[in-house]
């Protein structure tokens, strides 16, 4: 029996798996599901729009039991704030091994509760339970929504011609984050002291929520997504393939946070494809670039342009190291391989 690959399937794999098998139709779904969307938007019976929005999360070893609630809300959230409309409400289930104390499953679920209220977001219901099957605490799966008037939002697939790539943070945001903290008692000599802590400090970065909702509050936004699995470039891929356009990317004008690179090399994996929970990918016409990277600035948000959009392009290209490639749909996240490998014994 062959194996399949780990984590999320290929945008391909995905259309072959779902098909039409999407149940009833309904008009009222104005996004459907579909490669890089990372929410539902359904159009409501007073004209509004809701914004719907689900995702598994499951701890990293090493990882406080706090800061996994805090970035079950923010993860959750993201899906919802890259339409542009206010995550408001949520629900959560929480599956936790038989061997889980009370007293973390109450960490998790404070925690959880403090991240949703700093966010606004009112937890409306769940599920809570012990069971044989479970290893780890796992959220099996948060849900998030929130409404907005009808011409206040905006699709994932959205781009338009001639509109700028912005990227928030840099590349590999997420897989840095956790993957240093699985690794920080084997990186001694592999890398600086200085940028080992950068990296473990970026933990707090895995959410676009602010990033999201400022620049769409900016204005001029056509389309924004968290760039997850797959990283920056399969973001780049899923954006242009939900809009029908291609876009240019240019990889060596972007400056690439320095102990994310020396952390990169140390483990050997490609940054530009690992996954980038944190990171926005935002297509903003042009005109808006400037306000939109000055409102970033004052909320100390680093910020990059990475292409632009261009429908006389016959496929997404990106330039590394003076070279041109054909952008094509991503393969299996390195993070994956480097994550089950560290849960094992040091080598």
């Amino acid at each position: 029996m062959s194996r399949t690959r780990t984590g999320k399937p290929s945008p391909d794999r995905l259309k072959s798996l779902l098909g039409t098998n999407f149940g009833a139709p309904n008009a009222q779904l104005l996004v459907p599901p579909g490669p890089g969307l990372d929410a539902a938007v359904l159009e409501l019976k007073d004209g509004s729009v809701m914004a719907i929005a689900e995702d598994p999360i499951f701890p990293a070893p090493g990882l406080p039991l706090d800061l996994m609630g805090w970035f079950t809300v923010h993860i959750g959230a993201s899906d919802v704030a890259v339409t542009g409309i206010d995550p408001r409400f949520m629900t959560y289930t929480l599956l936790l091994p038989p061997t889980c104390p009370d007293e973390d499953a109450q960490t998790i679920i404070r925690s959880i509760s403090s991240a949703a209220a700093k966010l606004g977001i009112c937890i409306a219901g769940g599920h809570t339970g012990w069971y044989d099957a479970v290893n780890i605490p796992t959220v099996g799966g948060i849900t998030v929504w929130g409404i907005a008037d009808k011409d206040s939002w905006i699709s994932p697939g959205g781009a338009r011609d001639g509109d700028i790539l912005l990227m928030t943070k840099g590349p590999a945001i997420e897989a840095t984050a956790l993957l240093s903290v699985l690794y920080k008692d084997r990186m001694t000599g592999s890398m600086t002291e200085d940028a080992l802590q950068r990296c473990l400090e970026r933990v707090t970065e895995i959410t676009v929520v602010e990033d999201a909702l400022s620049a769409f509050s900016a204005g001029g936004v056509h389309a924004m997504h968290d760039a997850t699995e797959g990283g920056v470039l399969g973001g780049v891929y899923e954006m242009a393939e939900a809009a029908g356009i291609a876009v240019n990317v240019d990889l060596d004008s972007v400056d690439v946070p320095a102990d994310i690179t020396e952390f990169a090399k140390a483990l050997d994996f490609d940054p530009w494809y690992a996954i980038s929970e944190g990171t926005l990918l935002a297509a903003v016409e042009p005109q808006s670039v400037s306000i939109i990277r000055r409102a970033w600035d004052e909320l100390g948000i680093k910020s990059f342009e990475l292409g632009v959009f261009d429908s006389k392009l016959e496929h997404s290209i990106f330039c590394r190291n003076g070279k041109t490639s054909k952008l094509t749909e991503p393969e299996t996240d390195p993070f994956w391989n480097l994550f089950f490998k560290g849960l094992g014994p040091e080598a």
